[in-house]
């Protein structure tokens, strides 16, 4: 019976030694990997350059859409584009979720898999789109700056479901404490100098006044630099504007448009404009981080890049799992 045991052990133990081979031959293939389209549709990279360069020119805001699709979609179980589905046939939205207030231009995701299925039909995945448009928007968005440009791996499929009932347990809350933010990106792998960098995407963009407001009213709250408070209360005169209003303050004032540090900058003057932003500055897991990225726009730049790529290839569906969506808004008919 020892004898047995012996080598049944030495035998599982050999297994387990070739499994990650195993894996490596019957599965490599289908993770993510750059240029995954090289052969099946040579120019898609390029096409969703070219359409979210000529759609950043038509509509400035759209770069800083493509980033926070990235965003909601990757933080919501994985890189998947179940984002973007819509609520039909059994399924409900993740747009629908309060989580997602604020978002548009989804109709532009839309624009860019138009032009990829005229040049390659039922190819390219949505999730892939999602990916790339973030990372295309990016340089858009850093562009007089010169950069970041991410190397994105590709190979994404689309999932056939949404996750629309647990969105708000995965996408912080912007009164969330810090140190729950640091939780949650760090279940997906983004350490804390990686956090403070992905949240560096306030810089561009804005914030509408029904998440400003809470700072502002009945008291103006005292973290909060008091000449800077009177000029959000101007944009936000009322502690209870309309959502459907639009109602809204820049992320940052001096380059509103720019994806750089200027961000950590406000931060360290108390000009940050959302609870976590402020946090931020005040942590100590969090603030020499942010007094670096303010004093070091490069070093800001590779670790955005770095954090963002990592987002990007949170738990991707590949190879046979999912599909390629022909219409990013529903799933394929079966």
């Amino acid at each position: 019976m020892m004898a047995f045991y012996k080598h049944h052990a030495f035998s599982s133990f050999s297994m387990f030694l070739l499994f990650p081979l195993l894996l490596q031959f019957q599965f490599g293939e289908s993770e993510l990997q750059l240029n995954y389209y090289s052969n099946s549709c040579p120019k898609a990279e390029e096409i969703i350059k070219q359409e979210v360069t000529k759609l950043y020119y038509e509509h400035g805001n759209t770069a800083v859409s493509w980033l926070r699709n990235l965003f909601h979609d990757c933080i919501v179980q994985g890189c998947d584009a179940s984002l973007l589905l819509e609520s039909v046939n059994g399924i409900k939205s993740e747009k629908a979720s309060g989580r997602s207030f604020g978002m548009r231009n989804f109709k532009y995701v839309n624009t860019i898999k138009k032009a990829l299925e005229d040049e390659c039909p039922s190819t390219v995945s949505c999730a892939d789109v999602v990916a790339l448009s973030a990372r295309d928007g990016i340089v858009m968005v850093c562009i007089i700056l010169g950069g970041p440009r991410i190397e994105m791996k590709t190979g994404r499929k689309d999932s056939k479901e949404s996750y629309a009932s647990v969105v708000e347990e995965f996408i912080p809350n912007h009164n969330d404490s810090i140190s729950s933010v640091l939780s949650r990106f760090q279940s997906i792998g983004i350490d804390a100098e990686g956090t403070v960098a992905i949240l560096g995407a306030h810089s561009v963009g804005r914030v509408h006044c029904v998440n400003l407001v809470g700072r502002l009213y009945p008291t103006v709250d005292p973290t909060l630099d008091p000449d800077h408070a009177e000029y959000l209360k101007g944009r936000c005169p009322t502690p209870t504007p309309d959502p459907k209003a639009v109602l809204y303050a820049r992320n940052d004032r001096e380059t509103p448009m720019l994806l750089d540090n200027y961000y950590y900058k406000n931060l360290l003057n108390h000009k940050g404009l959302l609870t976590v932003d402020q946090e931020l500055a005040s942590d100590p897991a969090t603030l020499p981080f942010v007094e670096k990225m303010a004093a070091d726009n490069d070093y800001f730049s590779e670790q955005f890049s770095r954090a963002a790529l990592l987002l990007s290839e949170n738990n991707p569906l590949t190879g046979d799992q999912g599909e390629v969506r022909k219409d990013c808004r529903y799933v394929n008919a079966s």
